[in-house]
Protein backbone atom coordinates (compact mmCIF):
# COMPACT_ATOMS: atom_id res chain seq x y z
CA UNK A 1 0.00 0.00 0.00
CA UNK A 2 1.30 3.66 -0.85
CA UNK A 3 1.76 6.02 1.46
CA UNK A 4 1.23 9.30 1.06
CA UNK A 5 2.62 12.58 1.01
CA UNK A 6 2.17 15.20 3.34
CA UNK A 7 0.49 17.28 0.50
CA UNK A 8 -1.85 14.69 -0.32
CA UNK A 9 -2.83 13.90 3.26
CA UNK A 10 -3.88 18.44 3.25
CA UNK A 11 -5.69 17.68 0.16
CA UNK A 12 -7.97 14.65 1.42
CA UNK A 13 -8.04 16.44 4.59
CA UNK A 14 -9.48 19.43 3.28
CA UNK A 15 -11.89 17.67 0.81
CA UNK A 16 -13.69 15.42 3.28
CA UNK A 17 -14.61 18.60 4.91
CA UNK A 18 -16.21 20.11 2.38
CA UNK A 19 -17.87 16.99 0.86
CA UNK A 20 -21.41 17.32 2.32
CA UNK A 21 -22.31 20.68 1.25
CA UNK A 22 -21.19 19.22 -2.24
CA UNK A 23 -23.50 16.63 -1.73
CA UNK A 24 -26.37 18.93 -1.19
CA UNK A 25 -25.84 20.43 -4.68
CA UNK A 26 -23.44 22.98 -4.26
CA UNK A 27 -20.94 23.35 -6.56
CA UNK A 28 -16.97 23.52 -5.78
CA UNK A 29 -14.74 26.49 -6.37
CA UNK A 30 -11.23 24.91 -7.11
CA UNK A 31 -7.97 26.64 -7.23
CA UNK A 32 -4.69 25.69 -8.18
CA UNK A 33 -1.85 27.64 -7.62
CA UNK A 34 1.69 27.70 -9.19
CA UNK A 35 4.78 29.41 -8.91
CA UNK A 36 3.50 32.40 -11.27
CA UNK A 37 -0.28 31.72 -12.15
CA UNK A 38 -2.83 30.72 -10.31
CA UNK A 39 -5.43 29.11 -11.79
CA UNK A 40 -9.78 28.54 -10.74
CA UNK A 41 -12.95 26.57 -11.40
CA UNK A 42 -16.24 25.65 -10.23
CA UNK A 43 -16.82 22.17 -10.40
CA UNK A 44 -20.31 20.48 -10.88
CA UNK A 45 -19.14 17.42 -8.81
CA UNK A 46 -22.79 15.74 -9.24
CA UNK A 47 -21.87 15.71 -13.20
CA UNK A 48 -18.02 15.85 -13.39
CA UNK A 49 -18.52 19.11 -15.63
CA UNK A 50 -16.51 22.35 -15.26
CA UNK A 51 -19.02 25.35 -15.41
CA UNK A 52 -17.09 28.21 -15.46
CA UNK A 53 -12.83 28.69 -15.02
CA UNK A 54 -10.42 31.88 -15.14
CA UNK A 55 -6.51 32.18 -14.56
CA UNK A 56 -3.77 34.89 -14.31
CA UNK A 57 -1.91 33.10 -17.58
CA UNK A 58 -4.72 34.15 -19.69
CA UNK A 59 -6.24 37.53 -18.15
CA UNK A 60 -2.27 39.19 -17.81
CA UNK A 61 -3.06 41.43 -14.94
CA UNK A 62 -0.64 43.98 -13.98
CA UNK A 63 0.75 44.38 -10.27
CA UNK A 64 1.93 41.81 -7.85
CA UNK A 65 0.39 38.40 -7.68
CA UNK A 66 -1.72 39.20 -5.27
CA UNK A 67 -3.21 41.48 -7.37
CA UNK A 68 -3.72 38.93 -10.36
CA UNK A 69 -5.17 36.54 -8.04
CA UNK A 70 -7.48 39.19 -6.64
CA UNK A 71 -8.60 39.73 -10.93
CA UNK A 72 -8.71 35.92 -11.10
CA UNK A 73 -11.59 35.36 -8.34
CA UNK A 74 -13.50 38.66 -10.38
CA UNK A 75 -13.11 37.36 -13.36
CA UNK A 76 -14.51 33.64 -12.00
CA UNK A 77 -17.31 35.22 -10.23
CA UNK A 78 -18.59 37.30 -13.74
CA UNK A 79 -18.19 33.70 -15.60
CA UNK A 80 -19.88 31.89 -13.29
CA UNK A 81 -22.90 34.33 -12.68
CA UNK A 82 -23.72 33.59 -16.60
CA UNK A 83 -23.66 30.16 -15.94
CA UNK A 84 -26.34 30.64 -13.66
CA UNK A 85 -23.90 29.51 -10.74
CA UNK A 86 -24.16 31.77 -7.09
CA UNK A 87 -23.06 29.71 -4.10
CA UNK A 88 -20.26 27.48 -4.19
CA UNK A 89 -17.91 25.59 -1.83
CA UNK A 90 -13.99 26.97 -1.38
CA UNK A 91 -11.89 24.00 -1.81
CA UNK A 92 -8.50 25.44 -1.39
CA UNK A 93 -7.05 22.03 -1.71
CA UNK A 94 -3.42 21.29 0.05
CA UNK A 95 -3.03 25.29 -0.07
CA UNK A 96 -3.11 27.73 3.14
CA UNK A 97 -6.29 30.90 3.02
CA UNK A 98 -3.90 33.58 3.24
CA UNK A 99 -2.08 35.33 0.59
CA UNK A 100 -2.72 34.54 -3.03
CA UNK A 101 -5.53 31.90 -1.99
CA UNK A 102 -7.45 34.22 0.23
CA UNK A 103 -7.18 37.41 -2.65
CA UNK A 104 -9.01 35.06 -4.77
CA UNK A 105 -11.45 34.49 -2.62
CA UNK A 106 -11.79 37.72 -1.52
CA UNK A 107 -12.28 38.88 -5.12
CA UNK A 108 -14.91 35.79 -5.69
CA UNK A 109 -17.29 37.32 -2.90
CA UNK A 110 -16.86 40.56 -4.30
CA UNK A 111 -17.70 39.62 -7.25
CA UNK A 112 -21.04 38.37 -6.23
CA UNK A 113 -20.25 34.17 -5.31
CA UNK A 114 -21.94 33.10 -1.87
CA UNK A 115 -19.36 30.94 -0.03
Amino acid sequence: MKSLTTRERRTFRTRKRIRRPVDTGRTRLSVFRSAKHIYAQIIDDLTGHTLAEANSKTLAPSGKKVDHAKAVGLALAERAKAAGVTRVVFDRGPYRYHGRVKALAEGAREGGLEF
